[in-house]
């Protein structure tokens, strides 16, 4: 059956960049003319956003769930890769996804992971090979191949790393780039190979080198990572050459809002409008290829209807012409949940978690607020019967990572800027390996914490004593079969806890499931021990 849409309004032309009052005449999804009149119209209509980068999984929401949510904020496709959940379960974690989208009009276009493991030295639930990851490029439904973390791999032209990168220009996808800090003849070298995005920047000046040599920069706004402001003044200069993008957010921001935020922020500062549009339209449209409309005849009617051009308030969101949000409220049905999980452990001891002291100085993890990057820190530890300890009065706790997929000893470190004065807080949710991982103040809550996670085989929680928050998180042991509402109201109550027993940081467990990345600097604990990033990755002792 045939299906008719006209809407009116001020049409938001980012490719003519006019605004001009219209009509779209829509048929089958699809925009089958555009009439131009003399109107006065009270609402703009603006081509839908696309999240550029994005790992659906740390908002803890299947796919469907997450573009019920999104779509309510004007968004109408993300580029995602898909790899943590891929750490934990492989190929068939990828085609879960991919499943979970079915009968959903929202697009996400997923990426093939190009490194699961993140590094071998640490233990994941699963690891894509070359041919793994050939089979999911072979995938129409897979369109490009996602961040290519290990840089030093590519720059020392590791056989495998060099083979996925090979399959993905054979089959002409895309290949996202992830390398912080790459200057110079290495960063030439790592863009030979056809790695063309970044979202990695840790300044401006790294930024223009890399858009100097071709490289399209994604500016990250996330739960963690607030770029936004240092790199804001790209779009002005590079409009072509920049995307917006999320990376990692949490359920509770998610309420609050996705790209629509990143637009009105950017306006307000000043950027001009068309310039602020095509960095979550058209460029990564272009880019990747994506069959995203943009106003055009001819295109799908992927658009959203505002009340203006600076707040940015979404009235109405159309995905190939279907209403799927109208004032706040999505209108994609909710879907049934499948459960697929890999957790092979069971619970812990007090006396796991000891740590005989074997001197009065320890390397000690030092944490930064809405950050990725850490430091290396070395202090003295605190000693009682022979063992060390956490500290609260100087804030150096105690760290420990659990391996979920086997038996194994627990990884036992110290931390400094949590700032826990009591209790304990956990998460399987623990990059990208998904170890449980978990901070605390003393032996008996930390244990606590985590039993309560290997018990409901994933989630996060937090705890002091008796009491304590905790959200299940039953798929892969990082997302959630429950409705976004449910979702963000137990993860704030975690939050709201974990700042209760003092911590200092705006997002406590998004820090934390960072600090097992051993990819990013620069002191790290895995489920093996500490590491050192300094370029090359190196296992260290904890004493000093």
């Amino acid at each position: 059956m045939e299906e008719r849409l006209i809407i009116s309004g001020n049409i938001v032309d980012v490719l003519s960049l006019r605004i001009y009052p219209g009509t779209l005449y829509i048929k089958d999804g699809k925009i089958a003319d555009i009439e131009e009149d003399q109107k006065s119209y009270d609402r703009f209509i603006v081509p839908g956003f696309v999240d550029s980068h994005i790992h659906i999984e740390s908002s803890m929401l299947t796919p469907s769930e997450f573009s019920r949510a999104v779509s309510v904020h004007g968004t109408v496709a993300t580029l995602s890769d898909p790899h943590e959940i891929a750490n934990v379960l492989g190929t068939d974690g990828v085609l879960y996804m991919i499943e979970d989208m079915e009968d959903i009009p929202f697009r996400i276009y997923f990426g093939a992971p190009s490194c699961v493991p993140a590094t071998p030295l640490e233990t994941s639930g699963a690891e894509l090979g070359p041919k793994e990851v050939e089979d999911l490029l072979k995938r129409d439904d897979i369109v490009y191949l996602s961040e290519v973390m290990n840089f030093p791999g590519v720059i020392s032209e590791a056989p495998e790393v060099i083979e996925k990168i090979q399959i993905a220009r054979r089959y002409g996808k895309k290949i996202d780039g992830h390398a912080p800090g790459l200057r110079g003849k290495d960063l030439k070298k790592y863009i030979s190979f056809g790695i063309d995005t970044d979202h990695e920047c840790l300044d401006v000046d790294e930024a223009e080198e890399k858009l100097s040599l071709g490289m399209k920069i994604m500016i990250r706004e996330g739960s963690a990572s607030k770029d936004l402001n240092r790199f804001m003044e790209l779009i002005d200069r590079y409009p072509d050459m920049c995307m917006l993008c999320s990376d990692d957010l949490h359920p509770d921001d998610l309420q609050k809002g996705h790209i629509n935020i990143l637009v009105s922020k950017c306006i307000s500062e000043g950027i001009d409008l068309f310039k602020v549009l095509r960095c979550v339209t058209l460029n990564p449209i272009r880019h990747y290829g994506l069959d995203v409309g943009c106003l055009r005849k001819g295109d799908w009617a992927d658009l959203i209807i505002i009340d203006d051009l600076k707040e940015f308030h979404i009235r109405e969101t159309y995905i190939k012409g279907r209403l799927c949000a109208k004032d706040g409220k999505s209108e994609i049905p909710v879907k049934k949940k499948r459960i697929i999980n890999r957790f092979n452990i069971d619970g812990v001891s007090i006396e796991d978690l000891r740590i005989n002291a074997r001197g009065e100085r320890v390397n000690v993890i030092g944490a930064k607020d809405q950050s990725l990057i850490t430091e290396r820190l070395i202090e003295k530890v605190k000693i009682k019967d022979g063992y060390c300890i956490s500290d609260p009065e100087r804030d150096i706790l105690k760290i420990c990572v659990v391996n979920r997929y086997r038996k194994a000893p627990l990884s036992i470190g110290f931390i400094k800027g949590f700032g826990l004065k009591r209790g304990a807080i956990a998460s399987s949710v623990s990059h990208d390996s998904h170890n449980i991982i978990c901070v605390g103040v003393r032996d008996e809550d930390m244990c606590k914490a985590l039993n309560l996670i290997i018990k409901s085989k994933g989630g996060i929680c937090a705890i002091d004593g008796d009491s304590y928050e905790h959200l299940p998180l039953s798929i892969a042991g990082i997302m959630s079969d429950m409705k976004i509402e449910e979702v963000s109201r137990r993860y704030k109550r975690c939050k709201d806890m974990a700042k209760k027993l003092g911590s200092s940081l705006k997002e406590p467990f998004m820090t934390l499931s960072f600090m097992a990345l051993l990819v990013i600097p620069e002191l790290k604990i895995g489920d093996r021990g500490l590491f050192l990033n300094s370029g090359t990755i190196s296992q260290i002792d904890l004493f000093f």
